[in-house]
């Protein structure tokens, strides 16, 4: 005995004198599909090319007929109403040198190309800051405009520690000039917009758009190439890309004012996004001095230092000899005998915790204060030597060259 299903039961068995039932049935089955097919067809046909329209009566929603839809969209926005109102202050600078005697053509040629911003015009002239490695060496330099417009520079002044220089064309073909902003009120996470050439002035007039990563970055510069540091650069980190050729130009904030001038990126396999560009509060008395002398005149104190955060907590108690609540300072590792420091009995291992009534928490701090005076101003200095509290008036003196 088989096993089966309980539910399934054998269908009927066809009774025999039932034959003209289905063929009745099927005559009837081949006229009604006829018919269909016949007034059906036009509303498949329209909807396989979609020409359907729902039946808005009963709550659908109707589609303008057509296989096409027209859709304006506008793409004007902040960015793009601030880059059409600075790019044009942004222009490329040429570095042209002249060729050497045994050269085979003898003449010159294009050494490289940066960028530059117009930041001021005034009568028949107009003023570009663009970085000092943009024109170093140049024999001759040429701007191009945002129209592909070439035209003759001069170099007013250049200065390698703060990589800035400042160039003068006459105003005939600039319309132009781009707002300084407050570099000092630059905050994390803020937009950033970058406007400049990257890789040559095929990509002229390039945007790249970030947030400001950082500031008051302390970039080491060594000057004079033996290993020790003559200057530490202050500069705004940006995640914007900044590539080779958009130095020297525009980092713009949201209200379309430059907040600093791009000068560097730090260019490494494995780092990527972090790109710097030169605050324009400190930009802009180097640009004055430039436009004006020529050079930077820069108040002299005639030390090497170091910021205290970069000694151990050991040192700072057992050598220095610090109290307990003095953690930010500056630390004397050298003071020129013949110096302004020097003659005013400053040493070495002395640490400064205050200029011109101002707190000094680091080397930063220290010339953003030394900077507001100039030389031949006389500055108070509070320092600790050996763990006692001391304090000298020091006449700053004048150099071109090293920053303290």
């Amino acid at each position: 005995m088989g096993y089966y299903d309980q539910d399934y039961q054998e269908p009927p068995r066809r009774q025999k004198g039932n034959r003209g039932g289905w063929f009745l049935a099927g005559i009837t089955g081949a006229v009604l599909g006829g018919l269909l097919v016949l007034f059906g067809a036009p509303a498949v046909n329209d909807f396989v090319n979609g020409r359907f329209e729902p039946d808005t009566e009963n709550g659908g929603a109707a589609e303008p007929a057509g296989p096409e839809k027209q859709v304006s969209v506008d793409v004007s926005s902040d960015i793009t109403n601030i880059v059409s109102k600075v790019s044009s202050s942004v222009v490329g600078v040429i570095n042209i040198q002249q060729s050497g005697f045994w050269e085979e053509d003898g003449g010159s040629g294009e050494a490289g190309t940066g960028s530059g911003v117009i930041y001021k015009k005034a009568g028949n002239s107009a003023f570009v800051v663009t970085n000092h490695h943009v024109i170093e060496g140049a024999s001759q330099v040429e701007i191009s405009l945002s129209d592909g417009t070439r035209v003759q520079a001069k170099i007013l002044g250049s200065d390698r520690l703060t990589d800035l220089a400042v160039l003068e064309v006459s105003s005939e073909n600039i319309k132009n000039v781009a707002p300084f902003g407050n570099s000092d009120k630059v905050k994390p996470g803020e937009p950033s917009i970058a406007i400049g050439n990257p890789l040559g002035l095929q990509f002229a007039g390039s945007v790249t758009q970030g947030i400001i990563s950082g500031t008051e970055r302390a970039i080491p510069i060594d000057e004079n190439g033996d290993g020790q540091p003559d200057w530490n650069s202050e500069v705004l980190q940006t995640d914007a890309a900044i590539n080779p050729g958009n130095s020297g130009g525009a980092l713009i904030n949201i209200d379309g004012k430059v907040i600093g001038i791009n000068s560097m990126k730090i260019a490494e396999s494995s780092v990527e996004g972090i790109g710097l560009a030169i605050p324009v509060n400190v930009a802009k008395p180097v640009i004055e001095d430039l436009e004006k002398y020529g050079e930077v005149r820069r108040p002299y104190l005639g030390l090497s230092m170091r910021s205290l955060d970069e000694v151990s907590s050991y040192h700072q108690q057992e050598t220095l000899k610090l109290p307990k609540d003095i953690t930010r300072g500056v630390v004397v590792f050298e003071a020129e005998p013949l110096s302004p420091a020097g003659k005013a009995g400053l040493k070495e291992m002395d640490v400064i915790t205050k200029m011109d009534g101002q707190d000094i928490k680091d080397i930063i701090q220290l010339r953003k204060v030394l900077y507001e005076l100039k030389p031949g101003d006389t500055v108070s200095i509070t320092y600790y030597r050996s763990g006692e509290k001391k304090s000298v008036d020091v006449r700053l003196g004048e150099s071109q060259s090293q920053g303290n």
